[in-house]
């Protein structure tokens, strides 16, 4: 049976209170006073605040219940026996919850790690648009560049106590400033965050999509930053080992730890022919047609948020209408170019135009397709006005390479065509967050996590094994270098969860150091009660 994502983030916020318990082996030489108080409701990053809320939480706000939402926790240990009575919701809808003016079409997915819903191309901002901004102070927040797969994230304490700074994020949608010299490609958008000026007391966390498919046998990728003057300087390869900065990479996004602001791009170096450029293929047609004659365009684009984004602009503007869920193609380096072809037209219905049947793309251009969204059009004709349905096949293949097959199965009358929808973003509701509601892991419970694993431990279960069992086993220098490398771990933990409201994934990698771990079904009512009493009291509520 799969979870909603709500119930997911209570399990795995519980799962990590039992670790943190009394009783608690690697914690009871912490220095720290407990903070176990925690209220049994839970406001999170599922909170539906306004997205231009500048107010900044306080952390007395952290357990907050969410409004008109009443929440049963259950602990995933009591759900891992098959206890059948699952966490309660009791929700209503409010007017005001979304942006005014959005059609969206939502569609619950259930598997982890998908996206949550599904978005009509309509819905997607102009590209004038990719910009967002957001005030942020002491606590910290969330900044999200939304149907990108751009963000930012302000730690805790990375802004001293009293300052607030307007920070501004934005994507480079016209031609891309950096040149690339050689074999080197860009894998990704041009970045810029700021103010330039601003003082960070701790790295932030910087996302960017990009298209590699990514192995280190295959691809050298580098993090460039464009100069004052204009010129981009290489920051560090993805493998070096550097004090300055960290980066972390991940199939579709890099993560990077920095502690100044700017215009940042990956680059990439292909070692052997056998490096891969995943793209994104797709199918428009025209809205309506009012004559014998219809069009298809074929695009293949990087496959990151940011250039389909542009596609979906260009499209809605010329009218034009997704055919068929887009899919992925694996290019290869290999030199050999793409052909496009249109197949299995209905014979005495539809026809198409001569010497059009098949098109091919050299190599470099597909290789390069990040400087112009690469299309194809095919121009195709009904015999008859009576024919409305169009059935046909898109097969687009690298020679000696992938190949992906799109179905077209629409009519070409707008009143009778069902609406294609595509998976978007998560993150497009909430350009801003500020406060404990930007985090997955409260601050209480992140306190605690620090304290333990930043005092070196005999048995080295200390910041390293963390680091380890969050999958990162490189350029450990970097984090050794920061005042508490636990933050700065659960930094990167929270930019590359963003997608994901499960706490159990670091709750197994904290078991997995050597937990004990609390059996919360033991918890009786009156234990909870008194936490949240604690809880107030501490807090002045």
């Amino acid at each position: 049976m799969h979870l909603r994502k709500p119930e997911l983030l209570i399990q795995g916020l519980w799962s990590l209170i039992g670790f943190l318990l009394p009783g608690n082996s690697l914690l009871l030489n912490s220095a720290m006073q407990p903070d176990l108080t925690v209220s049994r409701t839970y406001s999170g990053p599922i909170c539906l605040q306004d997205p231009l809320d500048k107010e900044l939480m306080t952390e007395s706000s952290l357990f907050n219940p969410l409004s008109d939402i009443k929440v049963k926790v259950q602990s995933s240990f009591m759900v891992s026996l098959g206890v059948s009575e699952r966490a309660e919701y009791h929700g209503k809808n409010h007017s005001g919850t979304f942006p005014h003016g959005n059609n969206r079409t939502f569609s619950t997915m259930h598997p982890r790690n998908k996206t949550p819903y599904i978005q009509n191309l309509s819905s997607l901002p102009t590209r004038t648009e990719l910009r967002t901004t957001g005030v942020f102070g002491h606590l910290g927040g969330r900044l999200v560049m939304p149907n990108t797969g751009v963000s930012l994230l302000i730690p805790h304490g990375a802004i001293p106590e009293e300052n607030s700074w307007e920070i501004y994020m934005s994507v480079n949608q016209g031609e891309p400033s950096l040149q690339s010299d050689g074999s080197e490609v860009l894998l990704s958008p041009e970045v810029t965050c700021g103010p330039p000026d601003m003082i960070v007391t701790t790295p932030f966390a910087l996302t960017i999509p990009h298209c590699a498919d990514v192995s280190s046998e295959h691809w050298n990728i580098h993090l460039k930053k464009r100069t004052q003057q204009g010129k981009w300087e290489e920051v560090m390869s993805v493998e070096d080992e550097s004090t300055s900065c960290y980066c972390l990479l991940d199939p579709f996004a890099c993560h990077v730890l920095l502690d100044s602001f700017g215009t940042y791009a990956l680059t990439g170096e292909p070692i052997t022919d056998c490096a891969v450029k995943q793209l994104k293929v797709a199918v428009f047609g025209c809205m309506s047609c009012n004559s014998l004659d219809y069009n298809l365009r074929v695009y293949c684009v990087d496959n990151t948020p940011c250039a389909f984004q542009e596609v979906v602009s260009d499209e809605r503007h010329q009218g034009g209408q997704l055919l068929e869920e887009p899919k992925l193609l694996h290019f290869k380096g290999n030199t050999f170019s793409l052909q496009i072809s249109v197949l299995d037209i209905p014979p005495f219905l539809w026809r198409i135009k001569p010497f059009t049947a098949c098109q091919e793309v050299p190599f470099s251009r597909v290789w390069c397709s990040n400087r112009q969204p690469l299309h194809c059009a095919f121009s195709l004709e009904r015999y008859t006005p009576t024919t409305t349905q169009l059935s046909c096949k898109i097969c687009i293949r690298q020679l000696k390479g992938h190949e992906q097959i799109l179905q077209v199965q629409t009519s070409i009358l707008e009143s009778e065509r069902e609406t294609i929808t595509f998976i978007a973003q998560e993150d497009s509701t909430f350009p801003a967050q500020t406060g404990p509601k930007a985090f997955k892991i409260p601050y209480s419970i992140r306190q605690r996590i620090c304290a333990t694993f930043d005092t070196p431990n005999a048995k080295g279960k200390d910041w390293q094994m963390l680091a380890q069992k969050n999958s990162i086993n490189r350029n450990l220098s970097y984090f050794a270098t920061q005042s508490s490398p636990s933050a700065v771990i659960l930094n990167l933990w929270e930019a590359r969860h963003q997608h994901d409201g499960d706490l159990d994934s670091l709750a197994c990698a904290l078991e997995e150091i050597g937990r004990t771990h609390t059996k919360l079904s033991n918890i009786t009512e009156s234990q909870l009660d008194e936490a949240d009493f604690n809880y107030s009291r501490q807090n002045g509520l």
